[in-house]
């Protein structure tokens, strides 16, 4: 019983760990910490940008991101957008014409064979003049000042990567848009918290991050999440990664919470293809530190969660104190089917949807854990749907 107790206790303790412990560690830590202060500054020579976007089937939103783009107070002189669209079999290729004649460093490549956003990015990346890249989805929408905000970080040689605060819109109460959001809001601050600290932050959302030309590292055609494995080749070079809360995005959030399954558990297959490539920073100081709390202890989440419960029956046989845990573990197991049957009378609660939302999330964990021992031979997935 002993050993059943302490697997338990380990289970739950790590859990609160990952999501809890851990942002408020950093919170205590970073409370003092600055930004990057070396900076340029807006009359500065600054460095020519080269926006990059891989697009498919993206013609709800391709004409606003555009204009959001060049809407920028960045030098226009020293700014370029290249757009590769991904087999798209819509009317992307069509609108992104109509914007050929009127912005001469916009630049266009129809790709007529699906390759996934890796490989695009890849191939954009080999045509850029730009020393700063920017790589960004077609349904993130810039703010006038995102160009500059990121691209200031630069002047610091230290510094390999910057990430921007992502602010969803589109939000609705039937849906799991609350959720989402919420659940990306606080990863902004842990990534900036994480940057202050040590410029060790765990990835930035895919959605838009600047990185030097220099220091960026093709991504093998077969990786599901491009943006971590950029990442994580930042830090075996012995540079910084960073969150600028001032350079801001917009999104429209996932609100349906079965197409956000399906590309969490994308996510999920490409995180352990990706602890498998970069598991030997696991071991470097502060770096460590951040990668398992933030991401490794994160993704075993279904583990531990299973563990705890399996200890927990045997254990309820032994313990009043602990058949109260496991009662109150079932409770937590319901409350999706709760949520579910209430959503369907047009009943909302916000906080049981919070538990359907972490639950999912960890189901697509688990599968991504087992699809991931399979070869994955392709690059390429469904994207999810826009506006819903």
């Amino acid at each position: 019983m002993l050993v059943l107790a302490i697997i338990f206790c380990l289970s739950v303790l790590l859990i609160f760990h990952t999501y809890l412990f851990y942002p408020l560690i950093l919170k205590a830590l970073s409370g003092k910490k600055k930004d990057n202060e070396l900076r340029h500054e807006r009359d500065d020579e600054l460095p020519f940008v080269s926006v990059i976007i891989s697009a498919f089937n993206e013609e709800e939103v391709i004409a606003e991101k555009i204009e959001s783009i060049f809407a920028n107070d960045y030098p226009k002189n020293r700014l370029e957008v290249l757009i590769g669209s991904d087999d798209s079999d819509d009317r992307t290729a069509e609108i992104i014409n109509t914007y050929l004649p009127e912005h001469k460093h916009l630049h266009f490549w129809d790709f007529k064979e699906r390759r996934g956003k890796g490989n695009v990015v890849n191939e954009l990346v080999g045509e850029s003049a730009g020393s700063i890249l920017i790589l960004t989805d077609a349904n993130v929408m810039f703010d006038t000042a995102t160009v500059f905000m990121l691209v200031r970080h630069f002047k610091n040689p230290e510094i390999g990567l910057v990430d921007t605060n992502m602010i969803n819109k589109g939000l609705k109460v039937e849906g799991i848009s609350y959720q989402e959001k919420a659940y990306i809001s606080r990863e902004v601050h842990i990534k900036n918290m994480e940057g202050r600290l040590w410029g060790t932050m765990m990835g930035p959302f895919g959605g838009c991050y600047a990185i030097r030309k220099e220091d960026y590292s093709k991504v093998p055609s077969n990786y599901l999440v491009d943006d971590f494995y950029i990442n994580m080749k930042i830090f075996e070079k012995r540079k910084m990664a960073i969150n600028d809360l001032e350079s801001r995005v917009f999104e429209d959030v996932s609100n349906v919470l079965k197409d956000e399954f399906r590309r969490k558990v994308r996510i999920a297959t490409g995180s352990w293809q990706n602890l498998r490539t970069f598991s030997h920073l696991l071991w470097r100081k502060n770096l460590g530190f951040c990668f398992w709390s933030h991401k490794v202890l994160r993704w075993q989440g279904p583990f531990f969660i299973l563990a705890a419960f399996i200890t927990n029956v045997f254990l309820a046989f032994h313990s009043y104190v602990f058949q109260a845990f496991l009662a109150f573990q079932i409770l937590l197991f319901m409350a999706p089917l709760l949520d579910l049957m209430l959503k369907k009378a047009g009943v909302h609660i916000k906080p049981l949807r919070m538990i359907t939302h972490f639950y999912a999330m960890n189901l697509a964990l688990f599968i991504g854990f087992f699809r991931s021992l399979k070869e994955i031979k392709s690059g390429t997935w469904e994207r999810t749907r826009r506006n819903q």
